[in-house]
């Protein structure tokens, strides 16, 4: 039991002083989690609105393929993400492998399915009769799936926290891509991982709680505005 009690003591001091290579690995978490989001969400909420509002053929195997892809083991992921960056592979030329965008491809890979089938399922939820008057007002489709995003925004926010949620607790794919590289490519999952495992236990648990500060304090800020976005809908209602 000492060796923990003593353990959140060297935290506690890596905390106050600041240390380099525990803020180094907290900004590479940082720009992982807000690169890899923005790209799933750049990418999956238009995808999402389609599957989401759209009837054309096909929809419904696509949703099925996005709603299995929720479950996507981020090992394979990152397995697959490697072999395909690896020289002579097809990507190989990219030099994306044992490097920061490469973590992030693979991470968009994995918040991805996510996005698409929180999306997806949100935008489902919006009454039709609401889409079909914006139509006949002569709504173009364009303003009509922004109509549908925004009456699906607490969905939105929901899939944003999934996505955000996904890449801090990474370990996988950062590993196989990215090599675990301090400085480079470890985040602070990975990092917690190594320090476990040479008996750093005091670096571990500051990088674990720095880890938990970061996910509940983000968590927080999106699911508050979240909950403001919810009112209008619920007063709507009403």
């Amino acid at each position: 039991m000492e060796f923990l009690l003593d353990g959140f003591k060297q935290a506690l001091q890596l905390l106050r002083t600041g240390d380099p290579q525990v803020l180094e690995i907290t900004v590479t978490t940082l720009q992982l989690a807000f690169w890899s989001t923005l790209l799933a969400l750049v990418g999956g909420l238009p995808l999402g609105l389609a599957l989401g509002i759209g009837s054309w053929r096909g929809r419904r195997p696509l949703l099925s393929l996005a709603n299995a892809g929720m479950g996507l083991p981020p090992v394979v992921v990152g397995l697959v993400v490697a072999l395909l960056l690896f020289r002579g592979a097809p990507l190989g030329n990219l030099n994306l492998l044992y490097t920061l965008n490469g973590v992030i491809v693979a991470q968009t890979l994995l918040a991805l399915p996510l996005v698409v089938a929180l999306t997806a399922a949100a935008t489902q939820a919006v009454p039709a009769a609401l889409l079909d008057q914006a139509r006949a007002f002569g709504a173009s489709s364009w303003q009509v799936g922004i109509l549908a995003l925004r009456e699906a925004r607490v969905g939105v926010f929901a899939a944003t926290i999934a996505a955000i949620g996904s890449a801090f607790s990474e370990v996988g794919a950062v590993v196989l891509v990215g090599g675990n590289i301090q400085g480079e490519s470890q985040t602070l999952a990975s990092a917690v991982l190594v320090r476990v495992s040479s008996g750093e236990y005091g670096r571990a648990i500051a990088l674990g709680l720095i880890l938990m500060g970061i996910i509940l304090l983000l968590a927080a800020i999106l699911t508050v505005v979240q909950q403001r976005q919810s009112v209008p809908l619920l007063a709507r209602s009403s």
